[in-house]
């Protein structure tokens, strides 16, 4: 916080005494710090430059930026993940202002730099969401950097700066929520509708929805297209597809097993590079394949893809009908999840009474584990008990086959 002068002064003229004006303990260093939501939807090369002419109305006579430190990214993301676009996305911008880093490079480098100022147009180019701005100011105090903003009213009480500073973030951060709310709503109604989000799967390719509503373009240009998944060209990547999810869900097979399936007769199953487990895996999981439209799977890192994780289920957006033509049914996709898990919580063990359930039901028996041990396990299948192995080998399934009677 800057000096305050006192109105209270002395009876007499005291300014040539020696510590009548505090000595700076280091020289004024500032800096800018700035920020554009995203290179489509702003144009850097304008913005950037009215942020620096904003901020610098806060610099003192002589003065100028001893650096420059701004972002082309979501005002959403946490300091630690802002900045990390390639240089060569900045340069291919053309804005006439340099860039010496990002918000981290900033936050890192300021002590080693003797920066005292950072000066921003206003606390959203900081970060929209109010911890992070909050944060950011509190590291940089802590390392005797003062955070300044154009926008702020000078003069005045201590208060009264920081109760507009806030009123300010806490506007930042409401917006922020309403346009988050805002684009959820619209991505929710984009897949109820039967549009497509993101790459189409294996067994599919995206083509324009004539039908769709004509958008015209916008301040940001046009808008996205509507897409929606009809079935790729080559009809063999159906089968596939159905082939892989039926190996899951029939044969208990791994992942491994079911990419040496695929493997072994490319011309049925075929794949431009090679099946991987992240590909099988991933078609597996896919809800995709049922004929559904299904969004909010992941939460991917705004603005940088492959960065994501796996929402619940029960936060998962389906479309209310059938909108592509389906690979497999709802309940044969929901049967292959149920396999996944179970092979990865005890592979071997769950195969094997997966098959052993597989071969009484044709009888109409039914395979229910009474207790168990280390070892063994026993078992209700009809009428009767049967200790078996916890890994069961098919000469013992084949044993239960020659005793058991079909159910009556």
């Amino acid at each position: 916080m800057a000096a305050q002068i006192t109105p209270f002064r002395s009876p007499i003229d005291l300014s040539d005494l020696p510590n009548f004006t505090p000595f700076p303990s280091r020289p004024r260093r500032p800096v800018f710090v700035g920020r554009v939501s995203t290179k489509d939807n702003q144009n850097p090369a304008t913005s950037i430059p009215r942020q620096v002419l904003y901020a610098s109305a806060r610099l003192q006579d002589g003065e100028d930026f001893a650096a420059y430190f701004w972002d082309v990214e979501s005002g959403m993301l946490p300091p630690e993940l802002r900045g990390l676009g390639p240089q060569g996305m900045y340069d291919a911008l053309a804005v006439p202002v340099r860039r010496d880093g990002g918000l981290p490079d900033l936050v890192e480098r300021a002590e080693q730099m003797g920066v005292t100022h950072v000066l921003a147009e206003r606390s959203d180019r900081l970060a929209r969401a109010m911890l992070t701005s909050l944060t950011v100011e509190h590291e940089l105090e802590r390392l005797g950097v003062e955070v300044v903003y154009a926008n702020e009213p000078t003069g005045g009480t201590e208060s009264g700066r920081l109760r507009t500073r806030r009123y300010g973030q806490v506007e930042a951060e409401i917006y922020r929520t309403t346009m988050m709310e805002m684009s959820m709503g619209g991505q929710v109604q984009h897949a109820v509708n039967g549009w497509n989000h993101g790459y189409p799967p294996y067994p599919y390719v995206a083509v324009l929805d004539e039908s769709a509503p004509q958008q015209h373009a916008g301040r940001f240009g046009p808008a996205r297209p509507k897409k929606k998944l009809v079935p790729h060209p080559d009809p063999r990547r159906f089968d596939a597809a159905k082939e892989l999810h039926r190996l899951r869900r029939e044969e208990y097979l791994t992942t491994t097993d079911i990419i040496t399936a695929l493997a072994s007769d490319p011309d049925r199953y075929p794949i431009e590079y090679r099946w991987t487990r992240s590909l099988v895996d991933g078609l597996i999981s896919n809800p995709k394949l049922t004929g559904y439209q299904v969004y909010n799977r992941k939460a991917s890192r705004t603005g940088r893809p492959g960065n994501s994780r796996l929402n619940p289920l029960s936060e998962w957006i389906w479309s209310p009908r059938i909108t592509h033509e389906p690979v497999i049914a709802v309940e044969e996709w929901k049967a292959a999840q149920e396999i996944t898990a179970g092979l990865r919580a005890g592979a071997a063990e769950y195969v094997s009474l997966q098959r052993l359930r597989t071969a009484v039901a044709p009888r109409g028996l039914t395979v229910v584990a009474v207790r168990s041990n280390r070892t063994h396990t026993l078992y209700r299948i009809g009428d009767r008990e049967i200790v078996l192995p916890a890994l069961i080998p098919d000469s013992a399934i084949q044993q239960v086959l020659d005793t058991m009677p079909a159910a009556q």
